[in-house]
C-alpha cells in the first residue's frame, strides 16, 4: 500500500484524511491558517509538497552597523557602516507522524524510508519555500478577487496565483470552480538542520519534533538582484530616504 502521508501526486504532504484543508477567516490581518511552508519530501521527486502539521515556524536575522568616528571632531558619529548579514535561521516544530517525520518531510530518506537518524547522515541541502496566501479582502484590493494576482517575471515577481479545489457550491452555483488566491513567495535556498529533538513524555500522548535549519540564502522566486536593486529610500529615484544623504 503506498504511503498517504507521503505521496507522489499530491501537492500536500500526503493523500490521507490528515491533510484535509479547511476553511480560514477573511481579515486583513495575516493569519497562520493562510501560510503554506513546502520542502521536498523524499521518494516524491523534485516537486515541493507542504510540510503539513507545523505548529511553529520562527525566523530571524541580523547584522551590526558600525559606528564611524574621527579624533578631534568631538563626540559625534560621522556615519553608521552595516556589517554582513549574519546567516538565518529558522526554528521548526512539527508533530510526528509514523510514515512521515520531520526528516522525511525535507528530502531526507528516514523512518520507513531509510536509515537517517542523526543530524551526521544528511549529506544534501534543501529549499524551503514559503508562502503567503492572501484573504479575498486583499485579492479585491488588488483587483484580482477570486482569482488572484500573477507578478511573475515583474517587480512584482515575488507574487503569484494559487488555484485552489473546487467546493461544494450552493443552489446557485457560487463560488464555482478555478477559484484562487494571491500568495506572497520566499525561497529559503540551500538549508542545513544544525539541531533537532523530539519531547516524549508520559503526561502527553502527542509527540512532537523540533529542528533548526541554518539558511544560506533568501529570495523570491523570479526576480533579479544586484547593485542597483529598486529597494525603496533611493534619492536619486525622487524618494525621500535620509536627509543626511541630501
Amino acid at each position: 500500500m503506498a504511503n498517504q502521508d507521503l505521496s507522489q501526486g499530491a501537492a500536500t504532504g500526503g493523500t490521507s484524511y490528515i491533510y484535509r484543508q479547511g476553511a480560514s477567516p477573511e481579515t486583513r490581518t495575516v493569519v497562520s491558517q493562510k501560510i503554506k511552508i513546502r520542502t521536498p519530501h523524499y521518494g516524491t521527486g523534485p516537486d515541493m509538497k507542504q510540510m503539513g502539521l507545523i505548529s511553529s515556524m520562527s525566523s530571524s536575522e541580523s547584522r551590526s552597523a558600525d559606528p564611524v568616528s574621527g579624533i578631534g571632531f568631538g563626540d559625534h558619529i560621522a556615519e553608521r557602516v552595516p556589517g554582513p548579514t549574519q546567516p538565518m535561521d529558522i526554528s521548526v516544530e512539527r508533530t510526528m507522524l509514523y510514515l512521515c517525520n520531520l526528516w522525511q518531510a525535507t528530502g531526507y530518506a528516514s523512518g520507513i524510508s531509510g536509515p537517517v537518524r542523526s543530524l551526521k547522515h544528511h549529506r544534501w541541502p534543501f529549499d524551503t519555500e514559503m508562502a503567503i496566501v492572501f484573504s479575498t479582502i486583499a485579492d479585491q484590493e488588488l483587483g484580482v478577487a477570486g482569482t488572484g494576482f500573477n507578478g511573475k517575471g515583474t517587480f512584482q515577481g515575488g507574487a503569484n496565483s494559487l488555484e485552489f479545489p473546487a467546493v461544494t457550491d450552493d443552489l446557485s452555483g457560487k463560488p464555482g470552480n478555478q477559484r484562487g488566491h494571491t500568495v506572497l513567495i520566499t525561497y529559503y535556498e540551500g538549508c542545513w538542520w544544525t539541531s533537532w529533538s523530539a519531547n516524549m513524555s508520559k503526561d502527553q500522548g502527542m509527540v512532537g519534533e523540533s529542528g533548526t535549519m541554518s539558511v544560506t540564502d533568501i529570495h523570491d522566486f523570479s526576480s533579479k538582484y544586484g547593485e542597483f536593486l529598486a529597494t525603496g529610500n533611493d534619492p536619486t529615484q525622487g524618494q525621500r530616504g535620509s536627509i543626511r544623504f541630501k
